[in-house]
């Protein structure tokens, strides 16, 4: 993890801290409307756009619980495809027919099969899952709102295919 990145996660984590000792709500209501703009790490490999932070995280657990479940659902999958699950469950938070915390989304019946079959806990590899996870919190989504993704080519529910389409990427299609 670049010092940059070290820092960032820090200052995220203090502002999470602080505001939960003061006993304050981080977000209420609706965000702004985002300001977009593009930031590229230390190591200058991949520039994340930035569409303002994203701040209805509880807690570090739940920052590092969406990072495994990238790293669990879109194993193999591009950067590009590991953000959009992030923000798929970002957005599912956001939305009034799910639970609105991280957790409470990752842990929802049948929702995820890693969580289901438990692969969530046996990924080890979450270095750039975690990026990609940080980069949907700091307001990146390039699925355009989506609130599910599946593989096309594995067996799902029918169900998911009344769902319309807004975008693939890698394997996953996602949708509204």
């Amino acid at each position: 993890m670049s010092q940059r990145s070290w820092f960032v996660l820090m200052a995220v984590l203090l502002i999470v801290l602080l505001g939960a000792a003061i006993g304050a709500p981080l977000h209420q209501g609706k965000e702004k409307a985002p300001e977009t703009a593009v930031e590229e790490d230390q190591t200058g490999e991949d520039a994340i756009p930035v569409q303002g932070l994203w701040t209805l995280v509880r807690n570090s657990d739940e920052v590092r619980l969406l990072g495994r479940l990238v790293a669990a659902e879109a194993m193999g999958e591009p950067y590009e495809g590991q953000v959009a699950v992030a923000a798929v469950l970002l957005n599912r938070v956001k939305h009034p027919s799910f639970p609105n915390t991280i957790q409470g989304v990752i842990y929802q019946p049948l929702a995820f099969e890693s969580v289901l079959n438990g692969h969530i806990w046996r990924v080890t590899n979450l270095s750039q899952a975690n990026r990609a996870a940080q980069a949907a919190l700091n307001g990146w989504d390039p699925t355009y709102g989506a609130l599910y993704f599946w593989n096309p080519s594995k067996p799902v529910s029918p169900w998911i295919w009344t769902r319309r389409i807004v975008r693939q990427i890698g394997s996953h299609v996602f949708g509204i």
